[in-house]
C-alpha cells in the first residue's frame, strides 16, 4: 500500500517523504519525493525520516502466525515512530478489516491502535477490506464501526488500493476524521467526491478508551504482557500540551 499512498499525497501537493528500507526502492515513487532510509523495526534509524513532519501514514505490515515478527512489525513500528516524534503529527494508521477476531497478528496490530490512541495525537484509524477484491462496478465507499466481520475473507468487505489510498491521505486534513476508528468497505456504486458526510457520521472514539466504537473487549487490557502496559503508559498522553 505504500506505493499508491506516497503517489495519491504527492498528487495532492503534499511535501511527500517516503521511509524505505533499502534506497534502490527510490525508482518506485514519483520525481521529486523525498525518499529516505529508515526500518521501522528500528527507532533509531526514523529521526531523519520523522523530522518536521505534519502527518505520518502508516501502510505497514504482516500476516500470518510469526509472534516474533508480528510485535515487531505492527506494533513495534508504531510505538518506534510515536517514541521518535518530537512534535505533534496527525497519525492515519491502516490495520485490517476484522482486526478485533483474536489472532497473533491482530492482536499486534490491535495493540498499536491503543498506542495511537493513548498518544494525545490527532489520528484516524482505518480497517480497509481486502484490498482489489472489489468488483469494477464497487466504488461506493462504506465505513463501517464495530469491527462484526470475521470470516477472514473477502465477504467481510472489498475495497481498491487506490481508493484506500485516498481516504488515508484525505484524512489527513479532515477535522471530522479526527480520533476516528472505522472499517473501510466498498460497495456497488460510484464514488463520492466528499468524504466528510461519511466521516461526520461516525462516532467518535471514547476519550480514555482501549479499543473503537463498538468493539469486543476481545484483548482485555488488564492481561496485557507487562512490557505493553509500560509502552503504553509511557505514550500516553504524550502530546496532551
Amino acid at each position: 500500500m505504500g506505493r499508491p499512498v506516497v503517489a495519491e499525497a504527492f498528487r495532492r501537493g503534499y511535501e511527500t517523504r517516503a521511509s524505505v528500507r533499502d534506497l534502490a526502492q527510490a525508482r518506485l515513487f514519483p520525481k521529486g519525493v523525498a525518499v529516505v532510509p529508515g526500518d521501522l523495526t528500528k527507532a533509531d534509524t526514523l529521526h531523519t525520516a520523522l523530522e518536521g513532519v505534519t502527518a505520518v501514514i502508516f501502510t505497514h505490515g504482516i500476516s500470518g502466525n510469526d509472534a516474533q515478527g508480528a510485535e515487531a512489525v505492527n506494533y513495534g513500528a508504531v510505538r518506534n515512530v510515536l517514541s521518535v516524534l518530537e512534535e505533534p503529527a496527525h497519525i492515519v494508521l491502516m490495520t485490517t478489516v476484522g482486526v478485533t477476531k483474536p489472532s497473533i497478528g491482530h492482536d499486534w496490530k490491535r495493540r498499536g491502535e491503543r498506542l495511537v490512541r493513548a498518544s494525545g495525537l490527532p489520528y484516524t484509524i482505518v480497517r480497509p477490506g481486502w484490498f482489489d477484491y472489489n468488483s469494477s462496478n464497487e466504488h461506493q465507499l462504506v465505513m463501517r464501526q464495530g469491527d462484526t466481520h470475521w470470516s477472514g475473507s473477502p465477504a467481510d468487505g472489498v475495497i481498491s488500493r487506490n481508493q484506500l489510498a485516498q481516504v488515508l491521505v484525505d484524512a489527513i486534513t479532515a477535522p471530522s476524521a479526527n480520533k476516528k476508528t472505522f472499517e473501510l468497505v466498498a460497495v456497488k456504486g460510484t464514488t463520492q467526491s466528499d468524504l466528510d458526510p461519511l466521516y461526520a457520521a461516525l462516532t467518535t472514539d471514547e476519550s480514555g478508551s482501549d479499543n473503537g466504537p463498538g468493539d469486543q473487549d476481545t484483548l482485555p487490557a488488564g492481561n496485557e504482557p507487562q512490557r505493553v502496559k509500560e509502552d503504553l503508559n509511557a505514550l500516553r498522553g504524550r502530546f496532551n500540551r
